[in-house]
């Protein structure tokens, strides 16, 4: 496999500066607080500082002691790091969470059609029918994770069959790429974008299947994933800047480039191990630390975004606050360059 190219030293420096800036974020029980925290855990993987496991015990601690709020697809992102916690320090809160979370996406949480988990953020029905890219990273990637820890087949199968009806709901075979929603009443994709986080949780999840599954070639549904992968990945490398960067709107060439789906795209690349794709991660990892500032903000991340109306409504969202997401996918991204060499990828699929 070929060399990225970057510096250990300062990839490691710029790491430190967000993981400690995003822990001094005031984030609730909620998904802004489950990607950060999944990179923070992410960063912990990679680089072994245990004082960063011991920021997220102290906090994750601190708010299951002011009490959890209502479950939905959404807050189910917190799961990934009760995941982590348990892992290394198998205190049985955690695990008592982590059931409660999957015992809500198994029998309670909205589905329709073929058992496909609609995308909830709230107690209300907010989007009837609706399925999200997003859902993707909150709930299909915490089954999956959870299903191989526990050996538990019927998360695993669940998982699979999230990722195959949203490839099927929101990829667009001629392009590759992923459209941010689909509503299951109308049969449409509403205003039809090809939103760039949309396809950053897609990428990146899809790509994590292959180093979390064992034998993910003997599950057919895996096939699909890795297909959609493939297909989605070589059409996002034709729409990288020339500042190694993706845009909000992937094929705007007017809209702004977005930092948390450019650190999710190219971390997706780098999970996948495609000695093809070392040139656009190398562009990105520069495009992506000129996009740290020096007291961890990663900046140029846009807010939360709905399903929008039209191209305004995309291009509009400010980007100009600190967000988790925006925290979480820059440090999943360079906890991913730094354990690169490790990565064995999935052959010849």
């Amino acid at each position: 496999m070929g060399k990225l190219q970057y510096d250990s030293a300062q990839i490691e420096a710029a790491v430190d500066k967000i993981v400690h800036r995003t822990m001094n974020m005031d984030l609730t029980w909620d998904w802004p607080c489950g990607v950060a925290y999944y990179g923070v855990a992410q960063a912990y993987q990679a680089t072994g500082k245990k004082e960063y496991l011991d920021l997220l015990k102290e906090r994750v601690d601190e708010l299951i002691g002011l009490g959890l709020p209502d479950f939905t697809v959404n807050t189910c992102a917190m799961g990934h790091v009760l995941l982590t916690l348990y892992q290394e320090t198998k205190e049985e809160t955690y695990k008592d969470i982590i059931d409660a979370k999957l015992e809500y996406l198994t029998k309670d949480a909205l589905r329709f059609g073929d058992h496909v988990l609609q995308h909830t953020v709230s107690a209300n029905n907010d989007f009837p029918e609706q399925c999200w890219a997003d859902t993707l990273f909150m709930a299909a990637f915490f089954l999956l994770r959870a299903g191989v820890m526990f050996d538990r087949p019927e998360l695993v199968d669940d998982a699979l069959n999230q990722w195959y009806w949203h490839i099927r709901y929101l990829q667009n075979e001629q392009t590759g790429l992923w459209y941010h929603g689909y509503n299951n009443i109308t049969k449409d994709h509403m205003s039809g974008f090809y939103w760039g986080r949309a396809n950053c949780w897609a990428a990146y999840t899809m790509s994590q299947v292959a180093l979390i599954l064992p034998e993910c070639y003997l599950y057919p549904k895996y096939l699909e994933i890795v297909g959609s992968l493939n297909e989605q990945l070589a059409s996002l490398k034709t729409l990288q800047t020339e500042n190694g960067l993706w845009r909000t709107i992937l094929d705007d060439k007017d809209s702004y480039e977005e930092i948390s789906a450019s650190a999710g795209i190219a971390a997706a690349m780098v999970s996948k191990g495609n000695p093809l794709h070392i040139k656009y991660i190398n562009k990105a990892i520069a495009g992506v630390l000129e996009n740290v500032s020096e007291d961890g903000k990663v900046m140029n991340v846009s807010g939360g975004t709905a399903v929008m109306k039209d191209r305004e409504g995309y291009v509009g969202i400010s980007k100009r606050w600190i967000q988790g997401w925006g925290q979480g996918m820059a440090l999943a991204f360079f906890a991913g360059v730094l354990y690169y060499e490790n990565i064995a990828g999935d052959g010849a699929l």
